[in-house]
């Protein structure tokens, strides 16, 4: 019985073929486990540098390229292309095994061959070449076969090597790009997650590659497999992973572990893969949990196309932190009254009056928050031995008591209206989890760390039993939005020895990922775990348009300009789901919303956006969070705007909070402005933000 794998870049073309087209790759691949090789009219191609690469016929003017094996009944759909361009593709390339990584891998041999007289000349020129450094030994170890490693000895600019991407095997070019980085060979070798000594793999068994390389090829069993990978072909392009990823994903640790790595860098795909491995083995359930509702629905459907039968999806369960909690809750108290946000001000305002405290009634909320919640203080004793590390404003005895007075009163008051807030929920749970002697979840995986209070940290916790791998963590501190900070340590979870850090963006071009990190270079952002974490070592492999800064005098004049920059991207081919505008309130995403509806363009709100609306997304800079786009537009970006004044604690009211605000401002523009694959624009009118200092001329 024939076995099909799909390329993973073909599932990319794939989305972008003509639905009829696309109805007749699949009717013609669901054939394929029951087909002979004769019944395949798979054609062998003259002149062809691989004598395994075949066609097969999909209508009068398309044909398709599959890797056929010398032996054995396994295949792999390379691409489809119309006739004489799939042919020409199949004629200039060449399928292999790196004898490194053991990874598949294609390359385009006639590319390489073109290049290299012209290279060999400029070579002979100049004083030195790009690898003079590195022994063959050397990069031969690094998976480098014969004619890479010719190529890469006439190599003398890395501008060369740039150029060179689209035809190495990507392995053998990720080794060389990170030697011409400054890499040494064994941080080269630990990015490939190649170990030093390692035996070489048997390069003539391409069918034993081909399965060890799901990072990019997808193995479908029947054409129910099939329909499904062919209904999902982006999505399920964004969830395979590289190999160094896989080691993460697929490790055994002694105990909790922790992934950080910055936006692009594949930690949600690792985290995903991590849960799906877990439910494989089979050892217990498994959750999956973040912060937000809109994150969660968004891993949701990450774990659909992951989950390959029904007994591994029903072993994995995924929850936003809040919804645990009060599902654990309302288990043994039944529905909650739910404290709103105006009410609770109303009632620490009064406070204040009452008492006539010197403090404002969001300092008194957050002293709260961040003081009692978050280190489990119930009386006025522990209050007063309580450290107040991130809370900047100093309090003497005298204060720190009429502090305790306003608290107690609040929590009183709680009790007397028999409401909740989100975090005293997520405490009740904890101690009745703490209770049980089983604990509801075998492992927890958790996503978007960074932004997770303590007690629902202690929450996580306490629903599973220390063991390991019992807790798989990842985040990162950079992209960090909510005021929320822990060490992971003092709350029980220890990483020590068992973190990894990802460090190559897969989503955005150089060019972007340079200029937003710019924004946070120098910025004392906290790694979760005693330490600081940094900037150093991100880079992206793709290159592209620089972004594009544009101010105005006016708001009416900088969102028509909005909609004049989407129509360009529409009438370059941009589809309108893949456009992103983020704004910093609702308001102004309200006044994008309505421009471009009068602009004719259609426009849909995040918060209300179904994947199968045909409109460009615009929701708050918040809303971006976890999302992708090819082209985004964060606009609003002015003195006064980012960030908003309210938004920010007074100085004078406590001066480590103030600084804790500003920095978590402009970690929200570092988010907004990361989300695109290929452009972004950003634009403001009046004065730019303080953040854009050193950027916007």
């Amino acid at each position: 019985m024939a076995k099909l794998g799909i390329d993973k870049d073909f599932l990319r073309d794939f989305g972008e073929l003509e639905r009829s087209v696309q109805e007749r790759v699949t009717e013609v691949f669901a054939k394929f486990e029951d087909a002979t090789h004769a019944g395949l009219h798979l054609e062998k191609l003259t002149h062809a540098r691989d004598g395994r690469f075949r066609t097969i016929r999909i209508d009068k003017f398309w044909r398709g390229v599959v890797l056929a094996p010398e032996t054995g009944d396994s295949y792999t759909l390379l691409k489809v292309l119309p006739h004489d361009d799939a042919y020409a593709w199949a004629a200039r390339r060449r399928a292999s095994v790196n004898a490194a990584t053991g990874r598949f891998e294609i390359s385009d041999v006639a590319a390489v061959e073109a290049t290299m007289p012209e290279l060999a000349r400029m070579a002979d020129r100049a004083p030195k070449r790009l690898f003079d450094g590195v022994g063959d030994a050397d990069l031969v170890r690094l998976g480098l076969d014969v004619e890479t490693l010719a190529f890469a000895r006439v190599l003398t600019d890395v501008v060369q090597l740039e150029a060179s991407r689209t035809f190495l095997p990507q392995n053998q070019w990720d080794a060389l790009y990170g030697l011409a980085a400054g890499l040494t060979p064994e941080e080269v070798w630990a990015e490939l997650g190649v170990a030093p000594g390692q035996e070489p793999y048997d390069t003539g068994d391409l069918t034993a590659a081909v399965e060890r390389t799901p990072e990019r090829v997808v193995l479908v069993e029947g054409p129910d497999e099939l329909m499904e990978v062919f209904r999902h072909p982006f999505a399920l392009w964004r969830i395979y992973l590289h190999p160094t990823q896989h080691q993460v994903a697929q490790a055994t640790f002694s105990g909790s572990a922790r992934v950080t790595g910055g936006p692009g860098t594949g930690k949600t795909v690792v985290a995903l893969h991590r849960a799906h491995h877990l439910a494989r083995l089979g050892a217990g359930p498994v959750l999956v949990t973040t912060f937000t509702s809109t994150l969660s629905a968004s891993l949701e459907a990450g774990l659909r196309l992951l989950a390959d039968s029904a007994g591994v999806r029903d072993l994995v369960e995924v929850r936003h932190v809040d919804q645990l909690s009060y599902q654990i809750f309302s288990e043994r108290h039944g529905r909650a009254a739910i404290l709103r946000d105006k009410e609770e001000k109303d009632i620490w305002r009064k406070i204040v009056k009452r008492l006539e405290l010197p403090f404002t009634e969001t300092f008194l909320a957050e002293e709260w928050r961040q003081v009692v919640l978050a280190q489990q203080v119930t009386n006025a004793a522990e209050y007063l031995a309580a450290k107040r590390a991130g809370r900047g404003r100093r309090l003497g005895t005298r204060q720190k008591a009429q502090l305790w007075q306003a608290i107690w009163e609040f929590e009183e008051e709680l009790k007397r209206r028999k409401v909740w807030t989100y975090e005293t929920i997520c405490v009740e749970a904890t101690r009745l989890l703490a209770e049980r002697t089983e604990k509801p979840y075998r492992h927890v995986i958790v996503d978007e760390a960074q932004d997770l209070h303590p007690v629902q940290w202690r929450l996580l916790r306490a629903a599973v039993c220390e063991s390991p791998d019992d807790m798989f963590i990842a985040g990162d501190t950079h992209q960090r939005i909510y005021n929320n900070r822990v060490s992971l340590r003092e709350i029980g979870i220890k990483v020590a020895g068992r973190s990894a850090r990802l460090t190559i963006n897969y989503r955005t071009t150089a060019e972007i990922l340079a200029w937003s990190l710019g924004m946070l270079r120098g910025e004392p952002i906290d790694d979760m775990d005693g330490s600081l974490d940094t900037v150093a070592g991100y880079r992206s492999q793709v290159h592209g348009l620089p972004p594009e800064l544009r101010g105005f005098r006016v708001q009416k004049d900088e969102l028509e300009a909005l909609a004049g920059q989407v129509r360009q991207w529409l009438d370059a081919g941009v589809k309108p789901p893949e456009i992103g505008i983020a704004a910093r309130s609702n308001m102004l995403a309200d006044s994008v919303l309505t421009v471009l509806e009068r602009a004719g363009i259609p426009g849909r709100s995040l918060a209300k956006a179904q994947d199968s609306d045909d409109a460009v997304r615009v929701g708050t800079m918040h809303r971006m969070k976890g999302l992708e786009f090819r082209c985004v537009a964060v606009v609003g970006v002015g003195e006064h705007q980012v960030p908003p004044a309210n938004a920010i604690t007074p100085v004078e009211e406590d001066e480590l909070t103030h600084a804790h605000d500003l920095q978590r401002e402009r970690c929200l523009l570092f988010v907004a402005c990361t989300r695109p694959r290929e452009q972004l624009y950003v634009s403001w009118h009046g004065a730019p933000s303080a953040f854009l200092s050193g950027f916007a001329g």
